[in-house]
């Protein structure tokens, strides 16, 4: 229900009509810091709706107003509620913020720009914009940059979210994949694995291999993984099928396993992975050190860029015979050109948006703290949507 306070009409684009927004919401917040969201988090009455209108004009030039329906969590929100990367990635003045989120909304303010593609009651999936609130409230901002409309009657709204946040990100990966490429994935299971072990096969891999906890919905339709490996039972790294007839690709979604090939190697003992001679590649969008050790810009290159460069030149000179060549992929989509692919595929049937069968989670305190209590736990099968309000 939304507020009662007094509310207000707002021109819209270059429609005569008006939309009437409240002035004030109900929106999660978080109260202070921590790694509990019990603690910490709650839904809030009377938080004050952003607007375009009292919003530094550079900073938000290109965002328009959504009344929110579905929101997708991500890591990376439970890593801003925790505080540990508060340097880097903390909320603009710290707690109490609004977290989330990539979200799916019906558009009631766009800029008054005659370039403006987007037009009021829209329905759009946006990825996440940090600024000035998240986005599980009943308004938020998002960027018209890295968003599009979504189809009438193909995609649900919790579909929309779950797309546009974890789909759009293996879209990109899955651009890397060749026809007749041998996949192995680990992480299969998660929001991004899931959908890119349905675009691996579109992209014509002849065989992919899932790792996760639960292999037997790796096996089920959508994902139809050729075989899947229960990382917490078996060593993928000892299959011997594996080392007889190595992957042409592994995409590392996990923890970071590359030192674990280089150490197989050093042992003299077969690889799961072809060389980079070969055609041999490895993609991995984490670093090893957890994220949570990054405390400044120097931290992070440490972390993201020396690794990186370091494993791209040791894996492409002389080792090239021996080991696969080494890519760390920031795949995050910077334009709405990815969002409209992600979306197309879906509308069109060809991927489906994977979503956890805990979710949607409910518009309440409780449901988000289940919410983050599951995207923190970093088991859930799929993406976990919260579902704010009907359409």
């Amino acid at each position: 229900t939304l507020s009662t306070q007094a509310t207000r009409a707002m021109r819209v684009g270059k429609s005569e009509s008006a939309t009437v927004i409240p002035d004030t919401m109900k929106a999660a917040r978080v109260s202070d810091y921590g790694d509990d969201a019990a603690k910490v988090l709650t839904i809030e009455e009377g938080v004050k709706v952003p607007t375009l209108e009292d919003t530094p004009p550079a900073e938000f030039k290109d965002s328009m107003l959504i009344k929110v329906l579905s929101v997708a969590l991500a890591p990376g929100d439970v890593r801003v509620m925790s505080g540990k990367t508060r340097e880097l990635q903390g909320p603009p003045g710290g707690p109490p913020y609004t977290p989330g989120g990539d979200v799916c909304g019906i558009v009631v303010q766009v800029p008054e720009d005659e370039k403006c593609r987007f037009r009021v009651g829209q329905r759009v999936a946006a990825r996440f914009l940090n600024k000035p609130m998240g986005a599980l409230g009943e308004y938020a901002l998002v960027s018209m940059s890295v968003c599009d409309v979504v189809p009438d009657d193909s995609i649900s709204s919790n579909e929309a979210a779950a797309l546009v946040s974890s789909a759009t990100v293996a879209v990109i990966l899955a651009d890397r994949i060749k026809k007749g490429d041998r996949v192995l994935i680990f992480g299969a299971g998660g929001g991004v694995g899931s959908h890119l072990c349905q675009l691996a096969r579109l992209r014509g891999a002849s065989f992919v291999a899932g790792v996760a906890r639960d292999t037997q919905r790796l096996l089920e339709k959508p994902l139809c993984c050729d075989q899947a490996i229960d990382y917490t039972a078996t060593d993928p790294f000892s299959i011997q099928t594996f080392k007889d007839d190595p992957f042409d690709v592994i995409v590392d979604l996990s923890c970071g396993n590359f030192p674990k090939i280089v150490a197989s190697k050093s042992k003299s003992k077969k690889s799961i992975i072809k060389s980079a001679s070969k055609g041999g590649r490895y993609y991995t969008t984490n670093p090893d050190k957890p994220v949570f050790e990054l405390h400044s810009w120097y931290g992070a290159m440490k972390v993201f860029l020396f690794p990186a460069l370091w494993r791209a030149i040791y894996s492409r000179s002389i080792y090239r015979y021996s080991l696969p060549s080494y890519s760390y992929v920031f795949a995050l989509p910077e334009t709405s050109d990815i969002v409209t692919r992600t979306l197309n595929l879906a509308n069109e049937g060809e991927l489906q948006a994977s979503i956890d069968p805990q979710a949607p989670f409910p518009f309440t305190t409780e449901g988000l703290r289940d919410a983050f209590k599951l995207q923190g736990s970093y088991h859930a099968k799929g993406k976990v949507v919260i579902s704010v309000s009907e359409e």
